[in-house]
């Protein structure tokens, strides 16, 4: 049961979290009214071309919805990208209106802009492209540097918005400029665990997560661990990584988070760790039981500076009993220098690219075949 104070949230379902937006449920009909004569025809064909019930007048637009109201709220995500600011502003919105008369009069002369109509619902240009996205994970491999086996796997999230492939930068990037964060982050670590189940064995599985995109654990984690135990991938297996520049804006939360994390029987990686104290007193402070090396300073090896840094990272985190991945190892040289540093498992293009995995093979038995595991 959710508390009183919960409210529906843009990151989906019932959220105690900061950052909670008053969204209006679903409608099955909206009137639309505009005296700019070329709006309401987009409105029509973008309403009809989804299926959708239309009356139209010169003025005004009639839209039914006879499936829930789903279509509905698809059509307000695609307006906020076919209008301008403008033609927003100018187009008045009635949801569910009352019947014919003064009541419905009433309505329409003190109906929001469709602007105000999409900012209740949180929807922006931005939203409206990732709501339409279909997202999925490649995952990159990570290999034993002593013997070259593939011990693990990172999930990296991949979209087709607009019919072409956006890379996890490009879409984080938006969806914080968005307001989307906390809801991308979920689909990423829900898709990186759901996308791996059927070929991933006993390899274990990196996944990335923004701390700024939880706000209370126990709640904002609940689907991520409901996909955990519905796919039955043992806990052991994941490691929940967060980057170095995320972990030092707010400490004391990120240790919330992780603490949580350990509560569940996962593990925590700290990413891109690199030179001067606060990666160092980060360390100590996290106790992570995977440290990764940044990419940089490994592609500056056999730079003397570089050396000097990474040593001392791969010390601190051996003492503190950590795991040490070194990435962005593209040739045989570097992967050389970080063995010779101390480093337990490498990740590069050296070993592999991050890939999409092709549909599982089912054996005649009935059981999924893993497709890429390499651990003895």
């Amino acid at each position: 049961m959710s508390h009183p104070a919960d409210v529906g949230t843009i990151c989906g379902g019932v959220c105690g979290c900061r950052q909670n937006w008053e969204v209006p449920g679903p409608a099955t009909r909206a009137l639309l009214a505009t005296s700019i004569g070329h709006v309401l025809p987009t409105v029509s064909r973008l309403a009809k071309a989804m299926g959708m019930t239309v009356y139209a007048s010169p003025q005004l637009v009639d839209i039914i919805d006879d499936r829930g109201g789903r279509r509905l709220e698809v059509l307000f995500e695609r307006l906020a990208r076919e209008l301008t600011a403008a033609e927003t502003e100018a187009l008045r919105v009635v949801t569910d209106p009352p019947g014919e008369g003064a009541a419905l009069t009433a309505r329409l002369l003190t109906a929001p802009t469709l602007s105000v109509e999409l900012a209740r619902r949180g929807v922006t240009v931005e939203v409206g492209v990732l709501a339409e996205a279909e997202f999925w994970s490649a995952y990159q491999p990570i290999v034993s540097l002593a013997d070259r086996s593939v011990v693990a796997h990172e999930a990296l999230l991949r979209g087709v918005v607009d019919g072409r492939e956006v890379g996890g930068g490009d879409l984080f990037f938006v969806a914080e400029q968005a307001g989307w964060l906390h809801r991308l982050d979920r689909i990423g670590r829900e898709s990186a665990i759901a996308g791996a189940v059927p070929w991933l064995g006993d390899d274990d599985l990196f996944v990335n997560f923004d701390p700024t995109s939880i706000y209370r654990p126990q709640v904002c984690l609940a689907s991520t661990e409901r996909v955990v135990h519905d796919t039955g991938i043992a806990p052991e297996q994941l490691v929940f990584e967060v980057v170095e520049s995320h972990a030092i804006a707010d400490r004391g939360h990120l240790v919330s988070i992780l603490d949580h994390y350990r509560s569940l029987g996962w593990r925590v990686a700290l990413d891109d760790v690199g030179a001067g104290w606060s990666s160092l007193s980060l360390l100590a402070a996290v106790r992570p039981e995977v440290v990764k090396l940044d990419k940089a300073l490994v592609q500056e090896l056999p730079d003397d500076g570089a050396r000097t840094v990474l040593k001392a990272v791969t010390d601190l985190a051996h003492q503190l009993g950590a795991v040490v991945v070194a990435e962005g190892i593209e040739t045989e040289r570097l992967a050389d220098e970080v063995t010779a540093l101390g480093a337990d498992m490498g990740q590069g293009w050296l070993f592999g690219r991050p890939v999409r995995p092709d549909p599982p093979v089912e054996e005649p038995e009935g059981r999924w075949q893993p497709v890429t595991s390499h651990r003895a």
